[in-house]
């Protein structure tokens, strides 16, 4: 693994140096009747140097922590900050155990302006981006910094529990219960989700995809049924998705849809969670995101249009696939639409800035990029390019440089300009063929 890439000029308080976190394993316990939250999480840790201190990320009330089973003195810097003194200098280069206990009210925390936290008495979702982690588990909450989870849940015994990757077992104490997920691959702590209320659940296997899917059942009868319909589309959709960009980078695949409606879906690692409006190409664009976003993840987050427009390119993809126009009269389309429109090319969609992380030029400027290249290198090239680059980066970080530089090595074309038009001019790109026009 890289050494995370922080401080983020984006969100400085994200992450920490001096280690690299190697697994999460994750204990919470979650009372619907007043929304409290109290866990036990070790985080195995690599320093990168010696550390006679080191900082997690959380927002909770901290009780206790112990480094490799000793004693550690600690200290809440501020509202996000756990500052942690080991009883020894941690040695660069030797894995430790950091556990750490706490507790807390996550729906009564905000912070920088976020109140993440997405519950009621019935239902528990933790679904946000670019910060969730905090409210439930001390993390290195920087997406440079990835690693495996496990992740066990106990909450009442008459609630589904629905997390990452594959389900390992669920078991009974008197009222409540525990449900254990794995999930085998890195991940960024983003990323990381749970579940718990009434949902119903399908699971199975079909077009060589092992899936879970859950729905609430707090939806009406025909919503479910929808929700449902939509969600068999996953397994589907990936093994396309595969044959466009080569294997599935994880073990299972799948959703989630909830009662809420946080006015976004998410694609969290395996499993994206969605409202009750999911629809086809929404499915298509967190399905896509496993391979750009989860698998090959943002070195930074000013490189966010590796994921958004990476994703967007991809519904544009599978709805030419499927009976819809091509990617190049879509990108005609929306050129021709945004004549005079400045705002849409004002924005350096390579660096966008945290206020516009989620802007909408992100997500089509960054997706005619890709059409356009398309069109500029050739549709073998493009395929290509695509697949080394999930293949390259698989599991790991990229930005946006190494995308550009990878674009010219596979095509053996210079490509300076083309990039500088699309994503950082300020302007509409030149209607020209060395422009993918």
């Amino acid at each position: 693994m890289a050494a995370p890439q922080v401080p983020d000029p984006y969100y400085p308080l994200d992450g920490n140096v001096g280690y690299d976190v190697r697994h999460y394993d994750i204990h919470d316990r979650y009372r619907f009747g007043d929304k409290r939250l109290s866990g036990v999480t070790k985080v195995r840790l690599v320093p990168s140097v010696e550390l006679t201190t080191f900082n997690l990320d959380l927002l909770l009330r901290v009780d206790r922590v112990r480094v490799d089973g000793a004693a550690a003195d600690f200290e809440k810097l501020n509202a996000h900050e756990l500052a942690i003194t080991p009883a020894t200098p941690l040695e660069a280069g030797e894995p430790v155990d950091v556990r750490v206990r706490y507790h807390g009210f996550p729906g009564r925390i905000g912070w920088q302006g976020e109140r993440s936290w997405l519950a009621d008495r019935r239902e528990v979702v933790t679904m946000n981006e670019p910060h969730m982690a905090a409210w439930w588990f001390p993390s290195n909450d920087h997406p440079s910094d990835k690693a495996r989870f496990d992740i066990r849940i106990t909450t009442a015994k008459g609630r589904e529990v629905i997390s990452n990757g594959v389900r390992k077992g669920r078991v009974v104490h008197g009222r409540t219960a525990t449900t254990h997920w794995r999930m085998a691959d890195p991940m960024t702590t983003y990323l990381a989700f749970f579940a718990a209320g009434d949902f119903a659940v399908e699971r199975g296997r079909a077009h060589g995809q092992r899936y879970y899917n859950a729905v609430s059942k707090r939806l009406g009868a025909d919503q479910r049924r929808y929700a449902f319909g939509m969600l068999r589309r996953s397994a589907r959709v990936t093994a396309w998705l595969e044959d466009e960009l080569g294997d599935y980078p994880f073990a299972t695949t799948g959703g989630l849809v909830t009662s809420f409606d946080p006015g976004f879906a998410l694609e969290n690692q395996t499993r994206p969670t969605y409202p009750a409006w999911i629809y086809p190409s929404v499915v298509v664009h967190e399905l896509a995101h496993q391979w750009f976003g989860n698998s090959v993840s943002v070195a930074r987050w000013r490189d966010i249009w590796l994921n958004e427009g990476f994703a967007t390119y991809m519904e544009r993809r599978y709805d030419a696939a499927h009976g819809g126009p091509s990617t190049n009269r879509w990108l005609h389309r929306v050129y021709r639409e945004n004549v005079g429109f400045p705002q849409f090319w004002e924005l350096d969609i390579a660096d966008p800035g945290p206020a516009h992380l989620f802007a909408g030029p992100v997500y089509d400027r960054g997706a005619m990029t890709l059409a356009a290249l398309r069109n500029r290198i050739g549709n073998a090239d493009f395929r290509r390019l695509l697949r080394r680059w999930v293949s390259v980066h698989e599991d790991g970080n990229a930005t946006s440089e190494r995308f550009e530089q990878m674009s010219e090595t596979v095509s053996g074309e210079q490509l300076d300009a083309f990039f500088d038009a699309w994503l950082r001019s300020g302007e509409r790109p030149p209607n020209r063929a060395a422009y993918g026009l």
